[in-house]
């Protein structure tokens, strides 16, 4: 896709953004646009730079680690990069190094990997606790009892470089608007336990909404959408060996 095209496909998705928070009754900028750039080379990503876009997401913490290496070389910059698919502990380091926020903290085992990578490094790191609301989910939390018990870790003081500052989820893979609904309600309804019970936790973000339904998840309360074919076309999947 050309650097002409990911800049008409951003300004389209930018106005549809703020018409869907118009619709909600919500402030403009409200939300936050993650561009999703998995098996899309560093070109694109810089093109999307051009732009003004700067908050891009990766699935993939070793295909994230060299290219966006490659961007800060390319642009002389270094966007933010959230961590958004599933983490294997032994990525984590890498994941640390290049990311400002991982977003897909679906058990305690992660929090403590991640807090010990962060103090060798003596650097601080966002993230959102991935909650489990949808049957084509494969992970995140899987009740709100082990997300709280590990709100209440965070909150306790035992991971001084992790900040909590919000929740991530999947709806499921629908065309159901009920099921999908559903899901980004029980996500915002997660954040509002969390928020009511460990208020000196500032869990402000709400992650969810994708290129199929990110409209219904503004509408749901929305403040992250995480937007990849939509900008930069279908995914280059790489060819197996």
């Amino acid at each position: 896709m050309t650097a002409e095209e990911i800049a008409e496909n951003l300004e389209n998705i930018k106005s549809q953004i703020a018409e869907a928070e118009l619709k909600s009754g919500r402030a403009g900028g409200s939300v936050k646009l993650c561009a999703v750039s998995k098996f899309h080379p560093a070109e694109a990503v810089t093109a999307a730079m051009g732009c003004g876009q700067f908050l891009f997401g990766e699935n993939r913490v070793q295909e994230a680690y060299t290219k966006f290496h490659e961007i800060s070389e390319l642009s002389g910059k270094n966007p933010e990069l959230h961590i958004i698919g599933s983490l294997q502990s032994n990525k984590v380091k890498k994941a640390v190094e290049i990311s400002a926020c991982i977003q897909s903290v679906d058990r305690e085992e992660l929090l403590q990997e991640i807090e010990k990578q962060c103090a060798k490094l003596e650097k601080s790191i966002k993230v959102f606790f991935e909650f489990h609301t949808g049957e084509d989910s494969k992970s995140g939390y899987r009740n709100l009892t082990e997300l709280l018990k590990s709100a209440e870790n965070c909150a306790s003081g035992i991971y001084p470089h992790i900040v909590p500052a919000g929740l991530m989820t999947m709806a499921p893979f629908t065309e159901d608007e009920t099921l999908i609904r559903s899901s980004f309600s029980a996500l915002r309804k997660a954040k509002e336990k969390l928020s009511a019970e460990f208020p000196q936790l500032e869990i402000t973000e709400l992650s969810m909404g994708m290129s199929g339904d990110y409209k219904i998840a503004i509408e749901e309360g929305s403040t992250m959408v995480r937007i990849g074919t939509a900008i930069f076309g279908e995914r280059e999947y790489p060819r197996e060996k």
